[in-house]
């Protein structure tokens, strides 16, 4: 055996159909497209969404509610957190970057803290944002609640 004499086991290839080649082929004439029509057509899509000429879903249903397009969003971490990651990694002080390189939260997150749970020491958090009752209990046990 030989690498130039290797080929696939016979019958597990399929030649690919030949379409307009001819009406000998059986896929010549109409190519196998029917007869007529839009979709015969060469360049034919329909629409996403497109039902036919009936108004469509999107269109039926009304408009609803506001995005606020100036909204910026937050991963909430809570006090109870805080104090879990600072007990599992012995750290006084917790910032974004070292939640990000711990994965616990992604580069592209704004962090707030909120204030369910309860500290038991003094802890400096740098971070985007804080609920007050948050910063009252950072600052209650002595720690420091910088903005980031």
């Amino acid at each position: 055996m030989e690498l130039h004499t290797l080929k696939p086991a016979k019958g597990s290839t399929k030649s690919k159909t030949r379409i307009a080649r001819g009406q000998g082929s059986g896929k010549g004439g109409t190519s196998t497209r029917g007869h007529k029509g839009q979709k015969s057509r060469s360049g034919y899509s329909r629409k996403r969404n497109f039902e036919g000429g009936q108004m469509p879903l999107q269109m039926r249903l009304p408009k609803r509610g506001f995005k606020n397009p100036n909204r910026v969003p937050y991963v909430a971490i809570n006090i109870a957190r805080l104090q879990e990651i600072a007990e599992k990694y012995n750290v006084s002080t917790i910032d974004v970057d070292f939640l990000i390189s711990n994965g616990i939260v992604s580069k592209t997150d704004r962090v707030k803290v909120l204030g369910d749970g309860e500290l038991t020491g003094a802890l400096t958090v740098n971070v985007h944002a804080y609920s007050g009752a948050a910063k009252e209990a950072i600052e209650g046990k002595g720690g420091k609640a910088n903005v980031a």
